[in-house]
């Protein structure tokens, strides 16, 4: 190791920055979240560090440099453009062995600011040595993604019950398991869930389980009671997997069991625990490899039997995502469950294609409309669709174009409506086709485009052309990787 990682008790203790700008400001607020006790020296000191550190602990100099304002300070940090300063900041802390450093200069200084990820009271620092600082970054961003908000308050919950845990508790071995046991499972799930009080309930119970298990005069270790699971319905979005919440990507991290349907892409499933169990339960149009009762069934028996059970849902579960009715289900049967919201299909394609899905020219409101109910009967309620000011967005409707078409003209709306086809959004293979009501279906018998697809309708289609990115992003991609190739 170059350096050696170590964090500061900085609480109330006197530190020094030399140099009032934005340098400085961003020093001021890491050290302040610290609580340390800041003195900023400088000729000029900016209004931003007047307004945060406005409190009484902080002093603000405005002064010139001299030696005087370094001693009793516990680290000095110099931040000015003024490299001769730096130096003399440098050499005259280091004669009075006050650690320093010297804000982008490593060759002058004693210890180096990591990019933090901040769990209070868990932190972790990443440190590249001062080589390569926007990759530590982007290493600390990795990690935020890994790291839920809740670890914090986790940790603050097994610093309140520590020294019960350790009463009731007598051997290292056994808290160390018991702990395991509680930031793997039921309480650590509850309090990144939110809700606190819950978990620790659920962490007293625990304890008091164990408890009396070890007070047992039998060494016959006492059952624990049936372990139940949990269902996270996750919305997978519509198939970059970059699109993914950080909720989404840990709970599907955790999953012993995942049943995916047919609009998850491969991308996003890979995401998942590697040696989880991945069931297809996929439905296209009438072709369902399992019906949606059953999938209610398969979900409660797994999470019955202790398992923690992904449902991995295209796009939004509840934006026709049958979600509602999973959950129905899921509640009846006295299960545990979280919903996790996903980029709906819509979302993503009016993104991706440049086509808003209001704008104040052209549509003040949208609709999402399905192409068919629940009886498998077709939609007809075109008579609501026929506002010029409205988009409307069809799900499952590609292989319906003729008559969703034929309905809207029919009820009113205008032959030359704008209309655009959105094939597969947002992935490498996406597709676009525009035209107008009347002409889009002959458009695309002669050139027909794959499914998962959904319709956008509405006067905001025809600025796909203007407002498009994507496809020439991939094209551009492409002709880069292309050039590289030939190097």
């Amino acid at each position: 190791m170059n350096t050696f990682p170590l964090f500061f008790k900085l609480t109330n203790q006197p530190v020094l920055i030399v140099g009032g700008g934005e340098v400085a400001q961003r020093k001021a607020d890491l050290l302040s979240r610290a609580g340390a006790c800041i003195t900023i020296l400088a000729p000029q000191i900016s209004q931003e560090i007047h307004q945060l550190l406005s409190d009484e602990r902080h002093t603000l100099i405005t002064a010139h440099y001299d030696k005087k304002y370094i001693d009793g300070k516990r680290i000095v940090i110099a931040g000015t453009d003024d490299e001769a300063l730096n130096h003399q900041v440098h050499a005259d802390c280091k004669a009075l062995n006050i650690p320093v450093n010297v804000v982008d200069t490593p060759p002058l200084c004693d210890f180096i600011f990591p990019a933090i990820v901040d769990r209070n009271p868990i932190v972790i620092g990443i440190s590249s040595n001062g080589k390569a600082p926007v990759l530590a970054r982007l290493t600390r961003a990795r990690l935020e993604t890994l790291i839920p908000q809740g670890y914090g308050k986790l940790a603050k919950l097994a610093g309140d019950m520590r020294d019960e845990v350790k009463s009731k508790i007598p051997t290292l071995t056994g808290r160390r398991q018991f702990w395991e046991k509680a930031f793997e499972g039921k309480v650590s799930e509850l309090m990144f869930a939110g809700r606190s009080v819950e978990a620790e309930q659920a962490l007293k119970q625990q304890l008091e389980q164990t408890h009396q298990q070890l007070s047992s005069n039998s060494d016959v270790k006492q059952a624990d009671p049936k372990s139940v699971g949990e269902v996270y319905i996750v919305g997978a979005g519509p198939g970059d997997p970059e699109l993914l919440t950080f909720k989404a990507l840990r709970l599907m991290q955790q999953a012993d069991i995942v049943y995916y349907d047919a609009l998850v892409s491969r991308e996003v499933l890979d995401l998942c625990r590697r040696d989880a169990d991945k069931v297809f339960v996929g439905k296209k149009r009438s072709n369902h490899a399992v019906a949606q009762q059953g999938i209610n069934q398969l979900m409660i028996d797994a999470a019955s039997s202790g398992k923690r059970v992904v449902r991995l849902k295209g796009g939004d579960p509840f934006v026709f995502g049958r979600g509602g009715e999973e959950i129905q289900a899921l509640r009846a049967a006295g299960i545990a469950y979280q919903v996790v919201p996903g980029i709906t299909a819509a979302g993503a394609a009016s993104c991706y294609t440049g086509i808003p899905l209001t704008h104040r020219d052209y549509a003040q409101s949208v609709r999402f409309v399905t192409g068919f109910l629940k009886s498998g009967e077709p939609n007809t309620g075109f008579a609501a669709l026929t506002n010029p000011n409205e988009t409307v967005i069809f799900y499952m409707g590609l292989h319906s174009l003729e008559r969703l078409t034929k309905g809207l003209m029919d009820a009113g709306r205008s032959p030359q409506t704008p209309i655009a086809i959105i094939s597969q959004a947002s992935m490498p293979t996406q597709q676009v086709m525009t035209a107008t009501l009347q002409d889009i279906v002959a458009k695309h018998e002669a050139n027909p485009l794959p499914t998962p697809a959904l319709l956008i309708v509405g006067e905001v289609a025809k600025l796909h052309d203007e407002l498009a990115w994507y496809g020439e992003h991939i094209a551009n991609t492409d002709q880069q990787a292309h050039a590289l190739n030939m190097l």
